[in-house]
């Protein structure tokens, strides 16, 4: 008998709660079930989970496989990775997947504009210290200049 952690709908029309319970597979939603272990109510703003979790953890150490909702569900509450450290499972939430190629390709892209950046930033530095020795020498020679005028008047 393979046994499962799914959510079993009440409430009424159009206005569903849940129920956390644990049922043989092969029984209806709505049908037989083993034991309940939570309630969920999505509807709520924030939704409400509510669980056992020392029912679910037994039941899980005992082989009953989650539904993907519930297993959600559970790794929200954080049961779920507590089990996965005490059984070494690998969970059914597949990471999703990254393209490393279009990862390296970001990264370049970003380190090109940051290099162009900073050569931008140093020319400009480059400019503005030109630009203030050009200043100074001008300010010499006008210095320079006064000084021949000032003497030659004297």
């Amino acid at each position: 008998m393979a046994v499962k952690i799914r959510l079993m709908r009440v409430g009424k029309k159009k206005q569903p709660t849940y129920r956390v319970v644990v049922a043989d597979e092969r029984s209806p939603r709505g049908g037989r079930f083993i034991e309940i272990i939570g309630q969920y109510d999505p509807r709520q703003e924030p939704m409400h989970f509510e669980i056992d979790s020392e029912k679910a953890l037994t039941w899980l150490k005992q082989g009953a496989q989650p539904t993907d909702k519930v297993q959600k569900l559970l790794a929200d509450k954080g049961i779920w990775d507590e089990f996965v450290k005490d059984k070494k499972v690998k969970p059914r939430i597949k990471p999703p997947k990254v393209d490393l190629k279009v990862i390296r390709e970001k990264e370049e892209a970003e380190a090109k504009k940051k290099a162009e950046a900073e050569a931008k930033a140093a020319a400009e530095a480059e400019a503005a210290e030109a630009a203030a020795a050009a200043e100074a020498s001008d300010a010499e020679a006008s210095d320079d200049a006064g000084d021949d005028a000032a003497e030659a008047s004297e």
